[in-house]
């Protein structure tokens, strides 16, 4: 997953040199950067984005102390000293030579008490975005051997790198005169520094992959001077769920590439969204490596009541999350000060999976990882409809969000391709072509701006009052919301499943006449009862799952048939028999004693 995080003068600034920079821990005054970091046992910070050109950086640069002092806490040129002492030298005075190495406006002119927002007199310097790899893959990083250590090192970095570069191109853009009303593209890119870590800020030391990669607010207008100004951190956060799904679709693609691994989903709380994780992989493993997770989960409940007595309703999806990162502050210990090298660290890590649940458990993870991608590969299959991918995706932000915009809908189409390829590679493209078929299909415009909502007689034409089908499932607030979300999407893939089914067998199905499976395992039913431990969503085996997806599809054809002989009866009792065309081809080709149906090939009931 992706957090994204705002560094601001003062505490920000410190927090970034004293913490981030160093791998979470406590770095001494005095000590440089690069003997905190060989302490810690950190690699050093490299330099990422297309940004970097216009300041004289190179991509994989290591970030020095006083670049990442200059540029990120300064918002100066990262060589400044250089810049400023040369205009010193040419006669400048010193106020127009430090002028010149500030990129854009001044941070000092936000602490004037003419400005006339508040916020503006805490500018912010740099955005951190926190990239997590999921629970199963810090365990198989952190208890497998060395070659599998540095492939999912690689996946990161390369999932990462292409997350970032899709901000760049899609997503960044900067503010532009008065007010930062009008935005526009950025002129070369970002300009991002990354800073890896090995292990979470818990007590007890537990493993956790991530990356920290702190992009500077300074970029580029596309004009002719190019001349400095702000990102909009706006543009940025609107967008942090679609980068996050992103990500972890790159994330999956690359180790199911290079490791031979799939992935299937596990739910954490009942009646919410599931996580993907590596199949095979044992699930006591999480509960070991996730400790923090279980402190935000005693803390979360006490929370929850507490919102619920104050407004008188289950909080929804964005008052849950914010409830969350409510725990996770409330929990959140403090800093280490012993600090280990990763050997060491791999070692302990180890040594407590060993204690905790046998070695067979740990030496045997990435052979039954594999036996697990055979089996999952083999029950799934790796093929993405577009119809039915857009009425998934339309109809689950249709029930979470009622009314929704592009990113929305982008986020849910990534969260799709996951599912449904579990690692597979998708074309490049596939999430947009998914959404622009959502919206050209199945949306309307809403209100102001760029909102739309769901258009329920494009997915149920002709038809109005068959639109009930869906209200019971987006109304019954007794069931979480993402159940009902899953239940209006199921809805309506198996109307479209039946619909082609009898467009094969050659009638005209009237679109009422298709009913709603009651439970439907081919799709995603993450909120089924039971404990908050989390838990696979699916059988080991397919067998379960083929047979019931068989039954389920029967169904609706049979009662799709049983609707249209009803109503041809009706039909023939008011108006009499329809009366039969006349054969095309002479009489001894057709067999004696079989009749002709209309659309319909000879034999076929």
């Amino acid at each position: 997953m992706i957090s994204m995080s705002p560094v601001r003068p003062g505490a920000g600034v410190r927090y970034l040199f004293r913490g981030v920079m160093v791998g979470d821990g406590r770095r001494a005054a005095g000590t440089p950067l690069r003997a905190a970091q060989d302490e810690a046992g950190v690699p050093p910070g490299v330099w990422k984005g297309r940004g970097l050109a216009a300041v004289g950086l190179m991509a994989g640069d290591v970030v020095t102390e006083r670049q990442a002092e200059l540029l990120l806490g300064e918002g100066r040129h990262p060589d400044a000293d250089r810049i400023e002492r040369e205009r010193l030298e040419a006669g400048d005075d010193p106020a127009k030579a430090r002028r010149a190495t500030v990129l854009g406006r001044p941070i000092e002119y936000n602490k004037s008490p003419k400005t006339e927002k508040a916020k503006e007199r805490i500018p912010w310097l740099a955005m951190d975005l926190v990239f997590r790899a999921p629970s199963t893959a810090h365990i198989a990083w952190a208890l497998g051997d060395d070659d599998t250590r540095l492939v999912l090192e690689l996946c990161q970095d390369i999932a990462r790198d292409k997350t970032l570069a899709w901000l760049e191109d899609s997503v960044a853009e900067i503010r532009w005169k008065s007010g930062g009303k009008i935005r526009k593209p950025v002129r070369d890119g970002l300009i991002v520094a990354v800073f890896r870590h090995y292990e979470s800020r818990a007590a007890e030391s537990k493993p956790l992959l991530h990356d920290h990669a702190v992009v500077s607010i300074r970029a580029r207008r596309p004009d002719d001077k190019g001349t400095w100004g702000n990102l909009s951190a706006d543009s940025l956060m609107t967008h942090i769920v679609a980068a996050d799904t992103l990500y972890l679709l790159y994330f999956m693609e690359e180790v199911s590439a290079r490791l031979g691994w799939a992935w299937e989903p596990r739910e954490v709380t009942p009646g919410r969204r599931p996580v993907m994780e590596i199949a095979g992989i044992d699930q006591r493993l999480i509960g070991w490596q996730s400790t923090r997770r279980q402190q935000i989960e005693d803390a979360l409940p006490i929370l929850t009541a507490k919102y619920e007595e104050k407004h008188g309703h289950a909080p929804g999806e964005r008052a849950s999350y914010a409830l969350a990162c409510q725990a996770a502050d409330q929990t959140r210990p403090p800093k280490r000060t012993e600090l280990r090298s990763l050997t060491e660290l791999r070692k302990r890590w180890r040594t407590s999976a060993i204690r905790a649940y046998g070695a067979d458990v740990v030496d045997r993870l990435a052979e039954r990882a594999r036996a697990a991608a055979a089996v999952v590969w083999a029950r799934v299959r790796p093929v993405v409809d577009i119809a039915l991918a857009a009425v998934d995706v339309v109809a689950v932000v249709y029930v979470m969000r009622g009314a929704f915009k592009r990113h929305h809908l982008l986020a849910e189409a990534r969260r799709h391709l996951a599912y449904v390829l579990r690692g597979r590679p998708h074309e490049p493209g596939l999430d947009d072509q998914i959404v622009q078929t959502v919206v050209d299909d199945y949306t309307r415009p809403v209100g102001r701006g760029l909102k739309m909502t769901a258009d329920l007689r494009a997915l149920y034409p002709r038809d109005t009052e068959d639109q009930a089908v869906l209200r019971p499932m987006t109304r019954r607030r007794s069931a979480p919301q993402y159940e009902r979300a899953r239940l209006a999407a199921g809805a309506l893939a198996a109307r479209v499943r039946a619909a082609r089914r009898a467009e094969r067998l050659g009638s005209r199905p009237r679109p009422y006449a298709v009913a709603v499976p009651a439970a439907s395992r081919s799709h995603l039913r993450p909120f089924r009862a039971g404990g908050q431990d989390g838990r696979l969503l699916e059988p080991e085996t397919g067998v379960v799952t083929v047979e019931q997806t068989r039954q389920t599809l029967e169904a609706a054809a049979a009662e799709l048939a049983a609707s249209l002989q009803d109503s041809r009866r009706a039909r023939e009792a008011a108006h009499g028999p329809r009366p039969q065309p006349a054969p095309a081809s002479p009489p001894h080709t057709q067999q004696p004693g079989v009749q002709h149906t209309p659309g319909r090939s000879p034999g076929v009931t």
